[in-house]
Formats: C-alpha cells, sequence, structure tokens
C-alpha cells in the first residue's frame, strides 16, 4: 500500500486536475534550492552514519515532539537534551515505540505529510506506521542507516540539493564549514550570519557574546563604531564560506533609524544591561537598519524572521532550553515597523530584503502590498505555523493580486530535520502547480505562461533572490 497518493494536493475537478499534472511533470525533478534552514552542517563534514531512527526522524524535529507533548508525552521521554541536566531516555527503539503509538496524533497535518513521503520515498516503506509496525520500522530504517547510501552526503546528491545554506550564531567558528571546505567535497553546504546574540539586550549572555564578538574580529566592541566594524568584519568571515544571507529572528518587525549618537548610548546601556524592554526592542530595530546599509556593503540578503513568541513555557525554558516548540506566533505590525528602515534604503533596488511572518493576516493588507511597491522587498513563503498546503494556498491567494509572483522568493524548507527537505520541496512545488492550474482554468493565466512560473516558483526565484 503506497503511503503517498499520487495526486495529494491537486484540484479535485477534472481539467484543472489535469493542468496540475502536466505543470509538475514538469518540475518535480529540478533541483534543490535550500537558502534558509537549520540541519547541522556537522552531518556533511563527518559524513557519519545517523546514528538510528528516533535520532533522524523524533528528537530534532519540534514539529514532532510539540504534537506528541500536546498529548501529555513527556519531552524526556523522546529523548530531547535537558538544559538542566536531568535524565532523559537514550533508548532509540524506546523512543520510536513511543512516537509509533502516537503516529494517529499527526493525521491531516503537513508533518504527517513529510513522514511519510520519507518513509515511502527515501525508506522505501509500504506500511502504515503504528504500535504494531514499530518495531519492524525500526528494524528497516536501522538497516538502511548503516549502508554508505544512507550517509548524509549520499542523501544530500540523492535529494538533488543544489545548495543548501545552514544558520550559524555570529560568533560561531565555523569548523563544520571550515571541515567541508577542506574536505574537497563538492557538495554546496553554505553558512548564513545569524546575529541575534549579539544584537539581543534580552538575550542571555548578550554582554559576553559581544566581548567575544571583539575577541574574534580584533575590534574593540566596548565601542560603538567598535561593535559595528566587528559586525562587518564577521559578516566577511561568514562570506568566505559562502554565505549570501543574514537571518534576524526578531519579536517583532521594529525598525528603527537612530542619530549615530543616539544609537551609540542606546548600546552602552545594552551592554551594562540595563536597558528598559522598549529599548531593547528600539535597539534591536536600530540593527536591522544598521544590517541593512551593510548588506548594501557586502551583498548579504536580509531576511526578517519576526513575530513569534519564543520560549512561552517558562516550565520548558528552564528544563529542556530554547527551541523545543513553545515558539508561539503573534500578531505583527508591518507597515509603521518598517517605515524607518523603508525611509533610509528601501528604494535601493541593489538591496534584498526577504520578509517572513507567521501572522498571515498581514499577507493582503500589509505585505503584499509593501512588497508590490518598494524596489528592496520580497515576500518569504509561508512559514514555520503555515508550511502547510492550505497555508502555502492563502499566501498565493492573498499575495499574488498585489504583489505578484516575481516580487516572491519561491520555497525554503526552513527544517532541522534532514529527511523532511524533499518532501517538504514536493508539497510546495505541489501546491503551486495547483494554484497556477486554477489560474489558467479560470482564465486568469494563459496556458503557455504557467510552466514557466512553475519552473520559476521552484527553482528560479529562489536561486536569483539569494544569489545563488
Amino acid at each position: 500500500m503506497a503511503l503517498t497518493d499520487e495526486d495529494r494536493l491537486f484540484p479535485l475537478e477534472g481539467r484543472a486536475r489535469d493542468l496540475a499534472r502536466a505543470l509538475y511533470a514538469e518540475i518535480h525533478d529540478l533541483p534543490i534550492i535550500s537558502p534558509h534552514g537549520h540541519t547541522d552542517p556537522r552531518w556533511f563534514a563527518e559524513d557519519a552514519p545517523f546514528p538510528d531512527p528516533a535520532q533522524l526522524f523524533v528528537t530534532p524535529d519540534h514539529y514532532v515532539f510539540r504534537m506528541l507533548c500536546s498529548q501529555g508525552v513527556d519531552l524526556a521521554d523522546l529523548g530531547v537534551p535537558r538544559a538542566d541536566g536531568g535524565p532523559t531516555e537514550t533508548d532509540g527503539r524506546r523512543i520510536w515505540r513511543l512516537f509509533a503509538e502516537h503516529y494517529h496524533l499527526f493525521a491531516g497535518t503537513p508533518s504527517r505529510l513529510w513522514l511519510d513521503h520519507s518513509f515511502q520515498h527515501v525508506f522505501g516503506i509500504d506500511r502504515r506506521l503504528s504500535a504494531a509496525t514499530a518495531d519492524w520500522y525500526y528494524d528497516h530504517i536501522a538497516d538502511c542507516l548503516a549502508r554508505p547510501e544512507y550517509r548524509p552526503r549520499a542523501l544530500f546528491r540523492r535529494f538533488d540539493i543544489e545548495v543548501i545554506a545552514t544558520t550559524e550564531a555570529a560568533t560561531d567558528d565555523l569548523r563544520w564549514h571550515r571541515m567541508i571546505r577542506d574536505s574537497g567535497w563538492d557538495g554546496r553546504v553554505i553558512t548564513a550570519y545569524r546575529p541575534d546574540g549579539v544584537v539581543d539586550p534580552e538575550m542571555a549572555g548578550f554582554a559576553e557574546n559581544v566581548a567575544l564578538l571583539g575577541e574574534q574580529t580584533g575590534f574593540d566592541t566596548a565601542t560603538w563604531s567598535g561593535y559595528l566594524d566587528a559586525h562587518r568584519a564577521r559578516r566577511a568571515y561568514f562570506r568566505e564560506f559562502g554565505a549570501t544571507s543574514s537571518d534576524h529572528g526578531h519579536a517583532s518587525a521594529r525598525t528603527e533609524d537612530l542619530p549615530q549618537s543616539d544609537a551609540a548610548a542606546l548600546f552602552q546601556k545594552a551592554l551594562a544591561g540595563t536597558c528598559t524592554a522598549d529599548e531593547a526592542d528600539a535597539f534591536r530595530g536600530h540593527m536591522l537598519t544598521e544590517m541593512a546599509r551593510m548588506s548594501l556593503e557586502d551583498g548579504l540578503v536580509l531576511q526578517i524572521h519576526p513575530g513569534s513568541r519564543r520560549n512561552h513555557s517558562d516550565q520548558v525554558m528552564a528544563m529542556f532550553g530554547r527551541d523545543k516548540g513553545f515558539d508561539i506566533p503573534g500578531r505583527t505590525d508591518y507597515v509603521a515597523a518598517l517605515r524607518p528602515l523603508l525611509n533610509a534604503v528601501g528604494m535601493r533596488p541593489d538591496l534584498t530584503v526577504v520578509l517572513f511572518t507567521l501572522d498571515e493576516t498581514s499577507y493582503a493588507r500589509e505585505l503584499a502590498p509593501l512588497a508590490g511597491v518598494y524596489p528592496c522587498l520580497r515576500l518569504g513563503p509561508a512559514w514555520w505555523f503555515h508550511d502547510s498546503a492550505e497555508g502555502m494556498r492563502r499566501f498565493r491567494e492573498m499575495t499574488t493580486e498585489t504583489a505578484g509572483f516575481y516580487n516572491t522568493v519561491g520555497f525554503n524548507d526552513d527544517t532541522r530535520a534532514f529527511c523532511s527537505i524533499p518532501a517538504r520541496h514536493d508539497v510546495a512545488r505541489r501546491v503551486d502547480c495547483a494554484w497556477l492550474a486554477t489560474l489558467v482554468a479560470s482564465g486568469r493565466l494563459t496556458a503557455d505562461e504557467a510552466p514557466e512560473l512553475a519552473r520559476q516558483l521552484t527553482y528560479g526565484l529562489a536561486k536569483k533572490a539569494y544569489k545563488l
């Protein structure tokens, strides 16, 4: 029994379905451009076998363990490492059995689509995961993982990944990227500059991180000018390892363009730990504008990922640390928030700022109109909680009418789960082909335009926007 339907996510109506099939047939095997994500570069540096099925599919994937947690499953029982040093389950088979017993929870979710795609198309499985099949699954996948063709570099080739970007903190030493480069392997794995730890005064260890930034670059980061020069030097270092973008995960989309004297004074308060919450937000906002100006100097694409109320559970944060499934979307303003940055640099066509959102209500009201007029702006794809088939469809419906297709940047998978990459891209390709087919069938697009648009949405727009 196939786990995935050949016509999944295509329109139900005959002509539109036929059109979607034809479009998909032309683009489904294009190489994967993965310009933003969180896969571990160590995988590709060491090319060691993945340890076991649980550590491949369950323990690193917050989409998986947050659903199980919602039904009362302890994260420690899923092998999620504890920040407080407490015990966690280390037996991969036990973790897998617990996952399999609760697999029914994923019915109708994008995670189910991704997982079933991986099981069938990566591991050749033709039976559904359940408590009854858990051990068979575990043994089958474990046997595959022991083979050379299932090591990270081999899967990279099998998935036909042309380029993948990981995301590292500004102070990361990039040792794994250096190992990849020195190994002579021709797989293209690049980094992206993530400076949150050295631009967010509310992040734990901010002053220490800034001091480390100074040690790494040789600039005096106790001064405002030295701090900015250190960012420039560090960005240049990241570019040596292929970086074409920076990434900024702020709580809001707020930007500021402060006088340099005011920014310097605010920076000193940030170092001293005396910023109010509003001052910390203002500093983050000003640094987005500074990063945009640096992008005009060095060409890095500026990605803004706002709107996540991160680490919502104090208890989980204390026990397990950051990024453990308790980041929750919040309402986000873009029109007023981005105005200072856009007044400073928004009319520059040589700057690319990619906007993401977790607030779908802003698509038609704010994001599409902004991207539909400012030369620097592009819209990132439906992201995180909205990278579902329905979310991707809503994104196209609400943005195309104002921003068109060419003010978007295709798709990125934004994942830590390696085997989900081809699955996520397949969902995006199918949804886009279905949307284009609907436009053709309803007379809003001609049949000869659709194939080129499908290719752009699948491959060309991401490659161009991220300078890949």
